[in-house]
């Protein structure tokens, strides 16, 4: 895929994906109330286009859902020809040593330059503050927020990047959390025990601004969900991305700065001690997620662009469109992964293990336990502590054909010497342990073994030579021999008929 200009602003992005066939407009009345999630649920699993809903019924704005919903849509977003390039960019800077010679020196202080260039930059007045309501005019219902479940009390807000600062030493953070909407002018706001922004709440005395940016170019919208250091802003990772600096404007209400491109803001204040019953919600994990008090949000002002366009994002039993999100935050961050774990090859987080279930790790392996080593790091790492299992492979073991990897466990496990079980922290949506936030963590070592861990000789691998590979390749149309590139290799794929008998 040939890369393209990143999008400036929503508008630029909704009309990239026009360009390039990957959005369809909707003109006939749809329902936010259940409808539009049946709807966008059976168009994502098809690997369909983004939808823009634009006669949202009892709201006064159009709806956008399902932009992120593919890896070619997710390429666009960030201007590049796949993720890995994306994840390269980081790695340059990551990986960046003390240069040697003049032309090292220039393409290291251009490096540098890069970065002091992304830093967020403020200006006086912004699109995103076009249209502003304060007081009684404050009004939720004019957007057309989504209840997405049947089990949902209510409708979310889910998509938001949630603006706080560290009432500490005032550094920002930017999160992606849900929010429920309560009435006109309230939400509540889904700070898990993990998060940046619950730590921001925790460490105020009293009440802590914030501020709610909805409808930002695809790389802005992003970084709210990355899973970047406290110190780290995720305004400035998306400055870097862009290759130009986030622009800022001073909100109307608050001492909080927040984008001047978005489509719509809201601001307000969470207080201490003020919490209301959240949930349930139909959420990522295939379940929904109990009630649990959270920290009410009061709005006190909503700015938006003129005829500003909503977005918003369904999450449930994957794939859901935030699947490629997530795949965009494991290829963006394995550089920044190697730079702690040098001997990873590459790692893959299964969609149905809803990420943080399940980590595959390919390793060069040089000493005995050293997959168990692995296993530790992971489970020491930022929000990859909280994965549930780690099955750690070969370097040479491509981590993303789950057929291979099955084979790896299957083949070169024994059970009673290659599976670790530990325990420590969950994530917060995992209703599996007994008790809420921790418990078991299973890690299965699926590597080849040698005789100093105690095993028989090792077997060598069938493989074909490659001079009888080659000779064939070149002989094939001889054969008169057709195949089926959709056969796979003879690769055995189950009917749906064969699924149902194997399940009674």
């Amino acid at each position: 895929m040939n890369a393209v200009a990143s999008p400036g602003d929503l508008r630029e992005w909704i009309a990239l994906l026009e360009r390039e066939g990957e959005l369809v407009r909707i003109s006939a009345e749809v329902d936010p109330d259940l409808e539009i999630t049946e709807i966008n649920d059976r168009v994502v699993k098809a690997g369909g286009p983004a939808l823009l809903f634009e006669n949202v019924k009892g709201a006064r704005h159009p709806l956008l859902i399902n932009q992120f919903g593919t890896e070619r849509r997710m390429c666009l977003g960030f201007g590049a020809s796949s993720l890995d390039e994306v994840g390269r960019r980081l790695g340059d800077v990551l990986e960046m040593q003390p240069p040697e010679g003049l032309v090292a020196k220039v393409r290291g202080l251009q490096k540098l330059k890069s970065i002091a260039d992304s830093r967020p930059k403020t200006v006086r007045s912004g699109a995103s503050q076009e249209v502003v309501f304060t007081g009684d005019d404050v009004d939720l219902d004019v957007l057309p927020i989504q209840r997405c479940w049947p089990g949902d009390p209510s409708p979310f807000v889910t998509l938001p990047a949630v603006i706080t600062h560290d009432p500490r030493d005032g550094t920002r953070n930017v999160g992606m959390y849900r929010m429920q909407k309560v009435d006109r002018r309230t939400t509540l706001m889904h700070w898990q025990i993990h998060k940046d922004g619950r730590a921001d709440y925790l460490f105020s005395d009293g009440r802590l601004e914030v501020a709610v940016a909805l409808g930002l170019d695809p790389i802005t919208a992003y970084s709210a969900s990355a899973p970047l250091p406290k110190h780290v802003d995720e305004f400035m990772l998306a400055g870097f991305l862009k290759g130009s600096p986030v622009e800022l404007v001073r909100a109307k209400t608050i001492a909080v700065d927040v984008p001047a491109n978005a489509e719509i803001v809201l601001e307000g204040y969470v207080e201490q001690g003020d919490l209301a019953p959240e949930g349930p919600f139909g959420d990522h994990t295939g379940y929904y997620t109990p009630v649990e008090p959270f920290p009410v949000f009061h709005v006190t002002a909503i700015t938006m662009r003129r005829d500003a366009i909503y977005p918003s994002i369904v999450v449930g039993k994957p794939p859901q469109e935030d699947a490629w999100l997530g795949k965009a935050t494991e290829r963006i961050f394995l550089p920044a992964i190697r730079m702690s774990v040098p001997e990873l090859v590459d790692y893959d987080l299964p969609v149905a293990g809803a990420f943080h279930n399940c980590a595959i790790v390919s390793i060069r392996k040089r000493f005995p336990g050293h997959a168990q080593k692995v296993m530790h790091a992971i489970w020491g790492l930022g929000l990859l502590s909280l994965t549930k299992a780690v099955v750690v492979v070969d370097e040479w073991v491509d981590v993303h054909d789950y057929e291979e990897v099955f084979f790896r466990l299957g083949a070169n496990v024994d059970p009673m010497r290659d599976v670790m079980l530990s325990e420590g922290p969950l994530d917060h949506l995992d209703h599996a342990p007994t008790r809420q936030f921790y418990g078991g963590k299973l890690g299965i070592d699926a590597t080849h073994k040698g005789p100093e861990e105690g095993t028989r000789e090792w077997p060598p691998e069938i493989e074909m030579s490659p001079e009888v590979r080659d000779l064939v390749s070149s002989r094939w149309a001889e054969y008169g021999i057709a195949l089926d590139p959709a056969a796979r290799n003879g690769q055995m794929r189950q009917s749906s008929t064969t699924r149902r008998l194997v399940r009674r």
